[in-house]
């Protein structure tokens, strides 16, 4: 490997990175490095300028709104959502949506355009989790349920290391009712009594019989249900099942710990369950150099050649550990032929918004360059390596990169970065339209402006979700001015939530998404608590969402089951006749008005909030863990990543600018949980975390929490990112200080 910094034209680049370039991604495609990074530093000298303006721009559009905001308070104005919308529109935060149009999305994935169904989203940073997430596509019904809370551990059905019968008993009777459900047998059968499966022709096609306890034999009441089987069709080793294009695998294997006991040797069912994943380089993982931004790239590489092995130590058994990709599954089919289906998830990568700069490249004069540049670059060139089946596996069958773009501030930004793909494009001789484009709905000013922002990629998109995590930060800090806000877990049942959770929906719809494009919805943060998302998240489909995010293979396997339930494009096509979303409400923030709120009120929130802070917080600096399941005040495991941060730290920004909490209450309430969080975190001691409150000055993730909320109001837009990169590097410098005069 070669050390210091390259030089090509006009850009200084990482050696590190350099060589990954050089070394892994370019060859086979026939791309030279140097007209590489000439390319990159070409879009750079182009389009930098651009970059700096949007930029800019939200800056002044912010400061306009602060203005007119503490002007209408300080006068005791009531806030009035018309008169907002009109200053909006003068300021050029809202613009005229234009004439009615549909997307122009074509040749794109059936995972896109066609099938329902749950999306992970994964830090890339961890190879561990991006296997598991993208081979999640396929996942055991059995474990899942046995390993979860959907079953009470009472009773003798607790869960053992090894396999409990009583709990796997219970297992199969839950599974077996929902395969009654949704691939019901003829005549009421219930396959509960199923003896044995088998494969019949009948006018030259092949059908699944099922023969019971009592020797009758019967169909599946939809017997095209039946795609396909594995084995002899006597003795089937598996049968492929398919209900509103998802499938569902009967695994037979007589000798397996839950098959020996199954009256029909049935191992296992195998749901089809995250349909589609993000590969995230974005809010889930801890990116502040170039070391980090080349573990993230390699990992790209490894996983779109399908060549990416993780290898880890199972601390449970004491055991090296390791998984690669799943291969495709083949079925024998009905009419004779052979049915493949993907074994893994179709992939999209999420880059970094328009906000973040690197210094893993830069300008030969020292400037850092917008990192979203570099990223679309370097996802375009492994999505080559996909495009060219230049690896082992295929993602996109229909030779498409699907990038997904956050935080993006309306229609320019959008346009942008449009232009963005399309340079990428014509550098790496990639067919315009190849790079599509996923656009996340998670900024205020998006969301006021969805429908032009549209417009801005209509033969680009792809995707519109909500993302009320960041949607909630960003809210919070759009209003900073306007008053004091209500307790953060009451801003999720608030007007404004509840009409831009529809509004996506009805832009998404009115633009012609149906059939073409993913609406999607936001993540269950709840990963231990599986029995919850059963109950609750089937009202993503119901709102008529083809895809939302589930935390884990786990969530995966249960939340596929609400699209078998329900028929997204029926309920899709219902929507489209309603009327729009009140615009109104989406304009009204969550403002406590006259409320008073009790001292123990303010004092149980205003804990959470700093609990919620420093549990992410300390693992982010210290442990540079961009995603993690962090137990919450009570102990709770949540999901947290950068999207639940800044809502968290904004929210008590938003009090202290209105003097419902004092900085000495923030920073009694940082002592106090930072020893909770310490207590927590004891285990991780052994992985580098260090105690907080043993030294809070020395402290350098306790410190990073505090300028999140003492300097929440300055930050644009209320991100938290330059605050966590600052005190992440200091972190990173101080360790390898630290260990090399050990050594």
């Amino acid at each position: 490997m070669s050390t210091g910094i390259h030089v090509v034209d006009n850009l200084r680049i990482d050696h590190s990175l350099f060589d990954l370039i050089e070394e892994k991604f370019l060859p086979g495609t026939s791309l030279q490095a140097d007209h590489f990074w000439r390319s990159l530093g070409d879009i750079v000298s182009d389009l930098g300028a651009k970059n700096c303006q949007l930029l800019e721009t939200r800056d002044e559009r912010q400061s306009k709104i602060d203005a007119r905001l503490a002007q209408w308070r300080e006068s005791g104005a009531v806030y009035d959502p018309k008169e907002m919308a009109k200053f909006h529109r003068e300021i050029g935060y809202i613009v005229p949506e234009g004439q009615t149009f549909s997307i122009g999305t074509a040749g794109v994935d059936h995972e896109i355009s066609k099938i329902a169904g749950p999306q992970l989203v994964v830090p890339l940073s961890v190879d561990r989790f991006a296997t598991n997430a993208v081979n999640a596509r396929w996942v055991s019904m059995q474990g899942a349920v046995y390993f979860s809370d959907v079953i009470a551990e009472d009773n003798g059905l607790h869960k053992e290391p090894f396999y409990n019968p009583k709990r796997g008993a219970q297992v199969v009777k839950y599974t077996e009712a929902l395969m009654d459900r949704y691939f019901s047998l003829d005549k009421d059968a219930k396959y509960g009594q199923a003896q044995q499966f088998r494969i019949v022709e009948e006018d030259n096609w092949k059908w699944l019989r099922v023969q019971l306890a009592d020797g009758n034999e019967v169909r599946l009441k939809d017997p095209e249900q039946c795609a396909g089987w594995t084995g002899s069709e006597d003795k089937p080793t598996s049968i492929l099942l398919r209900h509103h294009g998802l499938h569902v695998i009967i695994q037979i294997d007589a000798t397996g710990a839950y098959g020996r006991e199954h009256h029909a040797g049935v191992e296992d069912f195998i749901v089809e369950g995250a349909i589609t994943t993000i590969l995230d380089m974005e809010d889930s993982i801890s990116r502040v150099d170039a070391e980090d931004i080349v573990a993230t790239y390699s990992n790209l590489l490894g996983i779109m050649r399908g060549e990416l092995v993780a290898q880890w130590v199972d601390e449970s058994f004491g055991k090296q550990r390791s998984r690669s990709l799943n291969e495709d599954k083949t079925f024998k089919g009905p009419d004779g032929g052979e049915v493949t289906l993907p074994g893994r998830a179709l992939l999209l990568i999420r880059n970094v918004g328009l906000h973040m700069y690197t210094d893993a490249v830069t300008t030969t004069d020292g400037a850092e360059i917008p990192e979203g540049f570099l990223d679309a670059m370097i996802t375009a060139l492994a999505g080559i390596h996909d495009i060219q089946r230049l690896g082992k596996l295929c993602n996109s069958r229909c030779n498409k990169i699907y990038i997904v773009k956050p935080k993006m501030h309306g229609p320019e930004e959008v346009a942008a970065t449009v232009e963005l793909f399309g340079r990428v494009e014509q550098a790496l001789n990639l067919p315009e339209n190849t790079l599509m484009i996923g656009i996340m709905d998670e900024e205020r000013r998006m969301t006021c402006n969805l429908l032009s922002s549209v417009r801005a990629a209509s033969e680009r998109v792809v995707f519109i979700n909500t993302g009320f995590l960041d949607r909630t930060g960003d809210d919070i800090h759009t209003n900073m001015q306007a008053g004091p806000m209500i307790p953060k877990p009451e801003i999720k049942g608030s007007a404004w939530m509840l009409s831009y959770e529809d509004w996506n929906v009805d832009v998404g719809l009115a633009t012609g998404f149906c059939g073409r494009a993913q609406i999607g919805k936001g993540m269950y943060p709840k990963p231990e608590l599986m029995a919850e998302l059963v109950e609750t998240k089937i009202g993503h489909p119901q709102a008529g969402a083809n895809c939302a995010w589930v935390p884990s293979p786990t969530g995966a396997a249960f939340h596929v089951w609400h699209y078998h339930e329900v028929d997204v494009n029926t309920v899709q096509r219902k929507l489209s006749s309603r009327s729009r979303a009140s615009f109104d409400k989406i304009l009204t923030p969550a403002l406590l008005h006259n409320r008073q709120m009790s001292e123990g009120e303010i004092a149980k929130e205003l804990d959470n909030n700093c609990q919620s802070i420093l549990g992410y917080v300390s693992r982010w600096i210290m442990m540079g863990i961009g995603c993690s399941s962090v137990p919450d005040i009570n102990g709770i495991k949540l999901m947290e990543d950068r999207a639940t941060l800044r809502i968290s730290s904004q929210h008590i920004a938003n009090w202290l600018q209105h003097q419902i909490i004092t900085r000495e209450q923030v920073l009694a309430a940082m002592e106090r949980m930072a020893a909770l969080v310490d207590e927590q975190n004891k285990e991780s001691r052994k992985t580098g975390y260090r105690p907080m409150a043993t030294n809070f000055e020395l402290s350098l993730a306790f410190q990073a929490a505090l300028r999140l909320v003492f300097d929440g109001a300055d930050q644009p837009n209320g991100y938290t990112e330059p605050v966590l990169h600052k005190y992440r590097r200091r972190f990173k410098a101080q360790a390898a200080a630290e260990a090399s005069a050990q050594s």
